[in-house]
């Protein structure tokens, strides 16, 4: 029987081999939050990226921002002009990743037809870490790369 961490590394590595993304995978203690793993890792809090869902104007969308910063929803607001954004709980989202465990869906929001939106404090020059849809290995590539195809919006979402 296959793993569903199998199914999971496959669909992103197709994703990146067929866009020609240089990559690699790093695979890290089981753990849930994103400091603990950017610490399992040996990646900085800043170069690993957590993704949150968000929900604007009642349209799902991820945030994207390093892992040792926090999200701060007023000001994410203002800075798209929406009327309303809030975290999305769990139970309105899990559905929407289902090669994923929840909570551990990397930012590629684009093939889920919604919306990414970065921190502005993220490194453009360097690299960009992430959960690759499980809570024991996650994705490090450039960020060049991954802007390139996520196309996500970069804005105001911390202090």
């Amino acid at each position: 029987m296959v793993s569903s961490a199998f199914f999971r590394r496959c669909n992103n590595v197709i994703f990146l081999k067929n866009n020609n993304i240089q990559y690699k995978t790093l695979t890290h203690a089981q753990v849930f939050t994103s400091q603990e793993t950017a610490e399992s890792a040996h990646i900085s809090g800043r170069e690993f990226a957590k993704t949150v869902m968000v929900k604007i104007d009642g349209n799902m969308a991820m945030a994207v921002l390093p892992a040792s910063y926090n999200i701060n929803l007023k000001r994410f607001r203002d800075s798209l002009q929406a009327k309303r954004v809030e975290l999305a709980h769990e139970d309105e989202f899990e559905d929407l990743f289902p090669e994923c465990e929840t909570g551990a869906m990397p930012p590629f929001g684009n093939l889920y037809g919604m919306e990414v939106y970065v921190c502005d404090e993220i490194d453009e020059e360097g690299n960009i870490a992430f959960n690759s849809g499980s809570h024991t290995e996650l994705i490090r590539m450039s960020y060049k790369d991954f802007k390139r195809l996520v196309h996500p919006r970069k804005t105001h979402l911390t202090h």
